[in-house]
């Protein structure tokens, strides 16, 4: 017999039967020989397609399996393989317990499947009807056979996002995806680190890391430690990430309130990436992500076990040494190449960077504000701002400004978004010392003095004729008065 222990045990049983029977299918004995034929195999020795130990057959078995293989003319090896039982997949329960135990996991898939079983017993304590209850392996069995697995707990806030997602989770297939094209999409997230670093003010602050991933290369474009995770963080890091790979088509970020702040979302338009979020509570859209940040706990954050004294500097420091020198050129058992050798070799469609002072003008929200016209300026997060004298004319004004940067505030032109002049806090001391600048003429308002002649106005002008052209005598009678000498003197 050949020793062959590929496929499952039903193949290798049905094997094993076949290589017993086949010499009498391909020399039938004659007459009255077939039985000491049945008899002689039945004193020989075989090894068992399982256990590999060694075991016989009795001859009504092999005389069962030769006419099962010789009636069998097509396939006599499918013949010779183990039937099912006829009760194959009831695990033992009847169809009231199956019900019962399919409605518990309907309202409690995050339970497990002792806590099922320990539930099912408590009921059937109480309603006779259902019987007796199998043991825990047999319900066990029939759930993961039946699909009812344990699921992830719902998140305990009920809103619509998460309901949202929990049902698409049900309903929908999860698939791996991958872009086509570096740059094509990249991933973005914050990581709440697992050891505290000490300030210069002598305080334990757990940090937060930036990074993102491209999606196609796997290559970690940027990474960096932060003492918070606001949209002027994420700012700071997407630049930095911009500035030393290029600009992305796509971003794909949770709906953390700094990916989804004004200026965020203003500076990714301005720079024309799409902005897609994952929806709420569903990590494993950015699963990408969520696997990188365990390698950078489990490999840099280990290597840094033995520092107590851990610092924001040092561990910016060994982190981009780890990310660019082993992360960025360590073999990755997916792709079957370094990030950084598939991120120079796939095709690219990636667009060159601006440079800072662009990148800084783009992620800056824009609001409409009201121009006091009293003195010419308007309000910005509780700081009034003085507007140029040409735009007092200008009831409302588009701004252009960071939350974080009341710096660098500019007027913008609605239509083509192009920035008209800078605005700049209003400084009372100064204002203080009487000194006006001269107001800048307005383009389609004459200056004092050099008005046209003074008439009439044209609506009063020809209600005037129109009522001269009635003939009727002006309806009022005129009073002639003499001059009052006295008046006079």
């Amino acid at each position: 017999m050949k020793d062959d222990d590929q496929g499952t045990p039903a193949q290798r049983w049905a094997r094993l039967r076949f290589a017993i029977v086949g010499p009498l299918l391909a020399s039938p004995p004659r007459r009255g020989a077939l039985q000491r034929e049945l008899e002689a195999l039945a004193q020989r020795t075989w090894r068992h397609p399982t256990t590999h130990t060694s075991v016989s057959f009795g001859v009504s078995t092999i005389e069962r399996w030769y006419y099962k293989a010789k009636n069998a003319s097509r396939d006599p090896l499918s013949a010779l393989r183990k039937t099912h039982r006829k009760d194959a997949g009831s695990h033992g329960l009847d169809d009231r317990l199956r019900q019962v135990l399919r409605a518990q996991h309907r309202h409690h898939p995050g339970w497990s499947y002792q806590l099922h079983y320990d539930n099912l017993l408590a009921l059937a304590a109480r309603d006779t009807a259902l019987g007796r209850v199998p043991s825990y392996a047999t319900v066990r069995r029939f759930m993961k056979a039946h699909g009812l697995l344990k699921t992830r707990p719902r998140s305990r806030r009920q809103t619509p996002g998460t309901e949202r997602a929990a049902r698409r989770l049900e309903k929908r297939e999860v698939r791996s995806f991958e872009a086509s094209h570096v740059h094509g999409l990249w991933h973005l997230d914050f990581h709440t680190g697992s050891r505290r670093v000490l300030t210069p003010a002598g305080q334990w602050v757990t940090p937060h890391l930036f990074g993102t991933l491209d999606d196609r290369s796997r290559l970690c474009c940027h990474l960096q430690w932060y003492l918070d995770e606001t949209a002027q963080t994420l700012v700071h890091g997407l630049s930095q990430a911009f500035q030393k790979r290029a600009l992305p088509r796509a971003l794909m970020t949770d709906n953390g309130s700094a990916m989804i702040a004004a200026e965020t979302l203003q500076g990714l338009e301005e720079l024309s990436i799409v902005h897609e979020t994952t929806l709420a509570e569903s990590p494993y859209q950015n699963g990408k992500q969520e696997s990188f940040w365990g390698q950078v706990e489990a490999r840099l954050m280990a290597m840094l076990e033995g520092v107590e004294e851990l610092t924001l500097e040092l561990l910016n420091e060994a982190t981009q040494a780890w990310v660019e020198l082993e992360y960025n050129k360590k073999l990755h058992q997916e792709l079957g190449v370094t990030p950084v050798r598939r991120y120079l070799d796939d095709p690219d469609v990636g667009r060159p960077c601006p440079g800072s002072d662009a990148l800084r003008d783009a992620f800056r929200l824009e609001q409409w504000r009201t121009q006091r016209r009293s003195d010419g300026t308007l309000s910005i997060a509780g700081t009034r701002f003085e507007v140029p004298s040409r735009f007092r004319h200008l009831e409302r004004l588009l701004v252009r400004y960071a939350r974080w940067d009341l710096g660098h505030i500019g007027i913008v032109h609605p239509h083509s978004g192009r920035i008209l002049s800078p605005l700049y806090p209003l400084d009372k001391q100064r204002n203080a010392d009487g000194r006006r600048r001269h107001l800048q003429p307005h383009p389609e308002i004459p200056e004092p003095g050099t008005e046209s002649k003074r008439e009439i106005a044209p609506l009063l002008k020809q209600l005037m004729d129109d009522y001269a052209a009635t003939g009727l005598p002006p309806a009022y009678l005129p009073k002639h008065q003499t001059p009052n000498p006295e008046d006079e003197s």
